[in-house]
């Protein structure tokens, strides 16, 4: 493990614990036992939020998979990957998970024997990665396994990044001299140092990547002390982390700029805030608990005049993000949580009304100054006018 740049103090050992429980499965086969593997079950109806932590984490339920006729190529495809996830941590080796993926199938197509555990497709090889990090209770980062970069596009002039490379060498970026072209955090962030030449007023983590970008050449960064960042959508495990770690290195006041919708709220915002329950073993290193909800708020549309669709159920897709919305408030204990109401009475507006405005509409409230979507940013920022 070595070899690895560290998101948190781990005290397990990969390598061994691995090495034990393929030991426990072939001693119980050994005496005509069936096998068993647990993980920790991540999904909403185990999930727990806690105010005080400001992210979901999970409860005592468990996955629990014995080997029988239906479940003995899932047992055998964790074996197998447990093999070449182990293989990496030995040898230092890093991989995505598509790449991971292709060098699974790679060593089957070289292995006659191996023929009945062949995936599909990327999801069959990515479900078996997510079991295995459950199972052992350890982030898919600590197995030299990343997803695809996507997102975390982040623009600052105050902003200086030192990054420790696996030699121990380091490596300096100051974004004031990328121009309009942004540093993006990659998905090992936790190997990342932060310093701020100035004070940095704020962090504006902005759901459209192309609104970011529009600020920012616009001179939102020049003008502001601030870091403008990119989501691009649902936050990946990088931009989740790069901003748990902007949060806790600089300590500067967050802000999410997004559309106004029951799948920005239920899907994007709270992700970022207090993660999913898709990753309940990872969110206290891949949550930002301190974001605040700038906008687009229900007042804003009154207040702007701003320009507002209606959300047709018709709409396969809009009837699903609805549907969710729902759910939501009946079942998320993010949205449940007395501490986040405003935000719950915000995806009941959305429901009840069938709406949304997304953030672009600020820029026509008045076309002719390309920096009042900027002016009102800040003047919602200073007055305090965000959840």
């Amino acid at each position: 493990m070595d070899k690895v740049i560290r998101i948190r103090k781990l005290t397990k050992d990969i390598p061994k614990e691995v090495r034990l429980l393929c030991d426990s499965m072939l001693e119980e086969l050994e005496n005509a036992n069936r096998p068993v593997l647990e993980a920790v079950k991540c999904s909403l109806d185990n999930s727990f939020y806690n105010p005080k932590m400001g992210y979901l984490t999970p409860g005592d339920k468990r996955v629990r998979t014995e080997l029988n006729v239906s479940s003995v190529q899932k047992m055998a495809r964790v074996v197998f990957m447990l093999e070449v996830l182990l293989q990496n941590l030995e040898s230092g080796a890093v991989n995505t998970k598509r790449e991971l993926y292709y060098i699974s199938k790679g060593k089957i197509k070289k292995d006659s024997k191996l023929k009945a555990l062949d995936f599909a497709g990327q999801d069959e090889s990515d479900s078996i990665i997510d079991f295995v990090g459950d199972m052992l209770e350890v982030y898919r980062e600590e197995l030299n396994c990343f997803a695809n970069d996507r997102g975390g596009q982040t623009y600052s002039q105050q902003l200086v990044v030192t990054e420790t490379l696996a030699d121990g060498t380091k490596a300096v970026v100051d974004l004031s001299t990328l121009g309009t072209t942004p540093f993006q955090p990659k998905n090992k962030p936790q190997a990342l140092q932060l310093k701020a030449k100035k004070k940095i007023d704020f962090c504006l983590v902005v759901e459209s990547e192309g609104t970011a970008g529009t600020l920012v050449a616009n001179g939102m960064t020049r003008r502001n002390n601030c870091i403008v960042m990119g989501a691009q959508g649902v936050p990946s495990n990088g931009v989740r982390g790069w901003c748990k770690l902007i949060q806790e290195q600089l300590k500067v006041p967050m802000f999410f700029f997004g559309d106004l919708d029951a799948y920005t709220m239920q899907n994007i915002y709270r992700t970022l805030k207090a993660g999913s329950a898709a990753s309940l073993i990872r969110n206290a290193d891949f949550s930002a608990p301190d974001v605040h909800f700038l906008g687009v708020l229900p007042e804003d549309v009154k207040k702007y005049d701003l320009d507002c669709y209606n959300v047709s159920e018709k709409d396969q897709a809009e009837a699903r993000s609805l549907k969710k919305a729902k759910d939501a408030l009946q079942n998320d204990p993010f949205f449940q949580d007395k501490k986040n109401r405003k935000l719950s009475a915000i995806l009941e507006w959305l429901v009840k009304n069938k709406l949304r405005c997304e953030q672009q509409a600020f820029f026509a409230v008045d076309p002719r100054d390309p920096l009042t979507t900027e002016k009102i940013i800040l003047d919602k920022i200073k007055t305090g006018s965000y959840i």
